[in-house]
């Protein structure tokens, strides 16, 4: 299934490169860029300038916005993926009995250590560890800066996972909409720049 897929993104980028489809082809290939899949949208961007350079502008505001989009559904990818995660807690949780009502999860230990007196002494419980290794840097990141962390969602590898982070931590969205789309502008009109002035 993975190589069909892989085929069909293939195909979709060798027709939406043509010069015909132009900046719906940005547009499309800068959205899905933005998303988890791993592509880059700035080779299609400065191949279009370079068949019609008077397209500046347009080019590079279709693909910031493409590219924002991308980055609110990966924002909302992470806010499900939190639901989701704290669904599983809760009927994890309801498994193991430490639920006593649908109102929220009752710390087990504190209740039994109330209910035997001051000889048992309460089981610690073990800290839960969400995420993996970057959790806690990405946290801190995101508790620090807040939105303004997004201005950085336009970098390779940690970018999308940026937007997802924040859709998980809940943050505002429209502050992210607007630091993710300057921080993509910013990357668009810089690296276009740079290489249509290089080339």
């Amino acid at each position: 299934m993975e190589h069909e897929v892989m085929l069909w993104v293939r195909e979709m980028l060798t027709v939406l490169s043509l010069p015909t489809v132009g900046l719906p082809g940005i547009f499309v290939v800068a959205l899905v860029s933005a998303t988890l899949l791993p592509l880059g949208s700035e080779p299609v961007v400065i191949a279009y300038l370079k068949i019609a350079p008077d397209m500046f502008w347009p080019a590079i505001v279709i693909a910031t916005i493409g590219n924002t989009i991308g980055g609110v559904i990966t924002y909302y990818m992470g806010k499900a993926a939190k639901v989701a995660y704290e669904k599983f807690q809760h009927k994890q949780a309801l498994a193991a009995g430490e639920i006593v009502d649908e109102a929220g999860l009752a710390v087990a230990a504190e209740e039994k250590y109330l209910s035997e007196g001051d000889d048992a002494a309460p089981a610690a419980a073990a800290p839960g560890k969400e995420g993996g290794r970057w959790h806690g840097r990405m946290t801190y990141y995101f508790d620090r800066f807040g939105p303004a962390a997004l201005l950085f969602s336009w970098l390779p590898v940690v970018g999308d996972p940026l937007c997802g982070v924040a859709g998980w931590m809940r943050l505002p969205l429209l502050p992210c909409i607007i630091f993710m789309a300057v921080g993509k502008f910013l990357r668009y009109l810089l690296m276009t720049s740079a290489v249509l002035w290089l080339w």
